[in-house]
């Protein structure tokens, strides 16, 4: 694709200067003094990038791009300003243009700025493309993602839902570990028998038996009836074990007992109960590590591990950002009662350089916040976390200044120094709601080492 740049300044030598170095990478540059002669050009024929000088002797940049946004939603603009106008093209940046370069300006910066825009515009032309051809594909239900690490995950589910052996997931929180469980029980030949789910996190090994394999009647004080446990329960079926990395070690003997003989005894009971069910289980952390730290059961590792999948972080796969983002706009503007239908291009730019350590349920949160705030059809930066907001802004005028993001980083790792790690009084400090910190911190992966 040969792109087509157009630079509007109404001094020469800026224009001679930038026609030469992008016609030297390629791009098809041509230049205009005028808004008036800009228009007349583009109207007939858009540019793919525009290189645009705020102070125009007949017209007001801010109003011609706030015009090329508008009409060409595939354009990037990239403002031209002098050293006393850094404001001017901030404020630029925020009602849509890709970014800014101050006079006098090296050659270089100009290349930087040029390819980054090209690859924006080919990354959205790329994610509509796929929008528009995921329709035609066959994926498990309730699995969002084109991207090849979400090919081979969907190829392997398949595989394994029809295999009856009992599976390990690994993956970072809000990855989507018992949307794959349940994908995986929905394609099995149990498909038609129950789907349990238990999370083994933060309950005592008296909880989870109880829970797990039920009790007789007069097993404990307060047992005055029989209660089948979940196991039980989803004879035929398959039971999602959550957090299994959790589970206390004492609790470990027992469950790899049920799974070696195949059937349970209620608390209280003593007669056996036999059980046919498939057994998934799913955790944060690396179970191979844990064994290794004495954490975890080996023996319990190697019956639950005769397949193991790993699922991808979103910054893994950010091309399904997009596709992502369309399913939940669905899914939240039905729910709330909203007519909201798509996200700005600006707003979906900073989702795409966001590294989401909450993974795909933190950008299942981010938009059904965005739809609960937003009035219109369209979700706009405004609407998006106030954090993410900021980082969108980086300060690029030649003379090696740090970025907003960079400068961000470090103020925060100071405060968490001289606080100790304490991020109740960080949070304080910086103004900033705790949770936002969090994020932050995993953003900037930043060492909390006190």
């Amino acid at each position: 694709m040969k792109f087509r740049i157009a630079v509007v300044d109404d001094e020469s030598t800026v224009c001679v200067r930038l026609k030469d170095v992008l016609d030297g990478e390629g791009y098809m540059t041509e230049t205009f003094q005028t808004g008036e002669s800009f228009w007349a050009r583009m109207n007939s024929f858009p540019f793919n990038i525009i290189f645009l000088d705020l102070a125009l002797p007949d017209a007001d940049g801010k109003e011609i791009l706030i015009r090329v946004k508008e009409r060409y939603e595939d354009t990037e603009v990239i403002i031209i300003t002098g050293h006393g106008s850094i404001d001017s093209a901030i404020d630029a940046i925020k009602k849509g243009a890709y970014h800014y370069v101050a006079k006098p300006f090296k050659l270089e910066e100009i290349r930087v700025l040029a390819e980054g825009a090209r690859e924006k515009i080919l990354l959205r032309l790329e994610n509509r493309r796929l929008r528009e051809s995921a329709g035609e594909r066959e994926f498990p239900k309730g699995f969002v993602g084109t991207s090849e690490a979400m090919q081979e995950l969907f190829s392997t589910v398949k595989k394994v839902a029809t295999v009856d052996c009992n599976v390990l997931l690994q993956g970072e929180s809000g990855t989507g570990k018992e949307l794959v469980a349940k994908s995986i029980h929905r394609l099995s030949p149990r498909k038609d028998s129950p789907f349990i789910s238990f999370n083994c996190g933060g309950f005592t090994e008296e909880l989870i038996s109880n829970e797990l394999f039920g009790h007789e009647k007069g097993a404990f004080t307060g047992a005055t009836l029989t209660k089948i446990g979940l196991l039980e329960s989803a004879a035929g079926g398959t039971v999602f074990l959550d957090e299994i990395g959790e589970m206390p070690l004492s609790m470990q003997v027992k469950l790899l007992r049920v799974l070696q003989e195949k059937h349970i005894l209620r608390v209280g009971g003593t007669r056996p109960i036999t059980l046919d069910i498939r057994v998934i289980a799913a955790s944060n952390k690396d179970i191979k590590k844990a064994c290794l730290e004495g954490a975890f059961r080996e023996d319990l590792f190697y019956r639950l591990n005769v397949v193991t999948l790993q699922l991808p972080r979103l910054s893994q796969r950010k091309s399904d950002i997009p596709l992502l983002i369309a399913a939940f706009i669905q899914k939240y503007s039905r729910a709330f009662g909203k007519k909201v239908k798509r996200i700005s291009p600006s707003a979906l730019d900073i989702l795409m350089h966001y590294n989401f350590p909450g993974n795909v349920r933190e950008l299942e949160n981010i938009i059904q916040r965005a739809i609960a705030l937003t009035e219109g059809e369209v979700i706009g930066d405004e609407m998006l976390p106030d954090d993410l907001q900021k980082l969108e802004i980086s300060m690029i005028d030649g003379n090696g200044l740090q970025t907003l993001e960079e400068v961000e980083r470090q103020h925060i790792a100071v405060v968490l120094k001289k606080t100790g790690g304490n991020k109740n009084l960080a949070s304080k400090i910086l103004n900033l709601p705790r949770t936002t910190l969090w994020r932050k911190i995993r953003q900037h992966q930043i060492r909390e080492d006190k």
